[in-house]
């Protein structure tokens, strides 16, 4: 018998045996939830009925995986939380939580592909540069506030008397520009 892939955009059925084996309809192979995980993590979208009555149980098969790897050592959802989702069965606001569920989960997925696409250089340069930048800018504007003449001004009228100071305000410039050039080369 020939194998078919699913096309892209149709939802794999998987059936699921008494014998709990899982038979993916698409590729005319038996599974397991394992490669439902992977198919998860891939958006491949499916569905899992049972084989006998035709009820989908999509829901308990991916709560499973989701036992599965919380019992394996990857831990992700804190007892916490999982303290609070109980205590919200039988909540009056049961109701509404898939609803918030699934809209913070979207809104972390988008967060988390910026964060990703800011990485990769698609927003602009590395975001650290943008802060390594910014950082610097801070320190010459507070160079500027603090030591006067730092862009190389020269105040008319100095008397001999701020020699001596304009001596300690060049020592200051000349330590400023090494800590500049060294956090100029950690940057890179």
């Amino acid at each position: 018998m020939a194998k078919r892939e699913a096309q892209n955009g149709d939802k794999v059925t998987i059936k699921k045996y008494a014998n709990r084996r899982l038979y993916n309809t698409a590729s005319s192979s038996y599974i397991t939830l394992d490669d439902l995980a992977k198919m998860t993590r891939e958006s491949i979208e499916f569905e899992v009925v049972d084989a006998k009555s035709g009820d989908d149980i999509t829901h308990s098969i991916l709560t499973q995986i989701i036992m599965d790897e919380e019992s394996s050592g990857k831990q992700m959802l804190p007892v916490s939380f999982l303290r609070d989702l109980i205590a919200m069965y039988g909540n009056s606001m049961q109701s509404m939580m898939p609803q918030y569920l699934e809209a913070s989960m979207k809104n972390f997925r988008d967060n988390q592909a910026k964060i990703q696409e800011a990485f990769r250089g698609g927003l602009g340069s590395n975001p650290l540069a943008k802060i390594h930048e910014t950082n610097m800018a801070v320190m010459r504007a507070v160079g500027e506030a603090i030591l006067p003449g730092v862009k190389g001004e020269t105040k008319p009228g100095a008397d001999a008397g701020a020699a001596g100071e304009n001596a300690e305000i060049d020592d200051l410039r000349q330590q400023m520009a090494a800590m500049q050039k060294k956090l100029d080369e950690l940057s890179k």
